[in-house]
């Protein structure tokens, strides 16, 4: 059994859909992002990052204790490799799945979040950081269609991690006011990667919270609750 820590976020999508595609036993344990639960001592220690989602591997492939795993790249590959799924074991066709990963990692989540804190949650609208990060999420929709113009179907060959990781993020595109016209490869990606039930199943997991922000969560969300944390040590 696997303890899925979770809130629905494109982070949390990717691990709930990894999930549903592996179809192995897990247990959503829900974190309160807003109310600030990331933040409890006892989701620090399997999460010291204080950032969902997170698990807990009671049967882990050693036959040792329960272990714990964070960072959504990190946990995709622990899961690909316990498995045997979604991950070649060619060097090549391996190498290939794992940097478009962390291509994700440190690149489209990274940048369409920051798009998407300045142009839909700020209280003061900065319009050089709006336009700093908008010009660098087409560039990254642009480096994905790219991509996906090359190989056809999937972002590095066959569906693996590379997808999952992926797609969560793609699904803001609206609220961040692009369209997938402009990007037909990723577009046509899009629908078939949505269109698979798993998909569908680890996104009907929780419900995203779509209305206004009140302080506290602007606080629990956006880095003063982490703050203050961190003047407490």
């Amino acid at each position: 059994m696997i303890d899925l820590y979770y809130a629905p976020t494109p982070n949390g999508w990717k691990i709930s859909i990894m999930l549903e595609e592996l179809g192995v036993p897990y247990n959503v344990v829900p974190v309160n992002i807003r109310a600030g639960e990331q933040f409890k001592p006892e989701f620090l220690t399997i999460s010291p990052n204080n950032r969902i989602p997170a698990i807990v591997d009671h049967a882990p492939s050693d036959g040792g204790e329960p272990f714990s795993v964070f960072e959504t790249g990190a946990i995709l590959i622990y899961l690909a490799e316990k498995t045997g799924r979604f991950l070649p074991t060619d060097m090549r066709g391996r190498s290939k799945v794992v940097q478009w990963v962390m291509w994700q990692m440190g690149g489209l989540g990274p940048m369409l979040g920051q798009h998407g804190h300045f142009a839909l949650y700020a209280p003061e609208k900065i319009p050089y950081a709006i336009e700093r990060y908008r010009d660098e999420a087409a560039r990254l929709y642009h480096v994905l269609d790219t991509q996906l113009g090359k190989t056809g179907r999937f972002v590095a060959g066959d569906y693996s991690i590379a997808d999952i990781a992926c797609f969560p993020w793609t699904m803001t595109h609206k609220a961040q006011g692009f369209t997938l016209d402009d990007y037909p490869n990723v577009k046509r990606w899009y629908a078939e990667v949505r269109a698979r039930p798993q998909v569908q199943a680890g996104l009907a997991i929780g419900k995203f919270v779509k209305e206004p922000l009140d302080e506290e969560a602007r606080k629990n969300m956006f880095g003063q609750a982490a703050k203050e944390l961190a003047k407490q040590k």
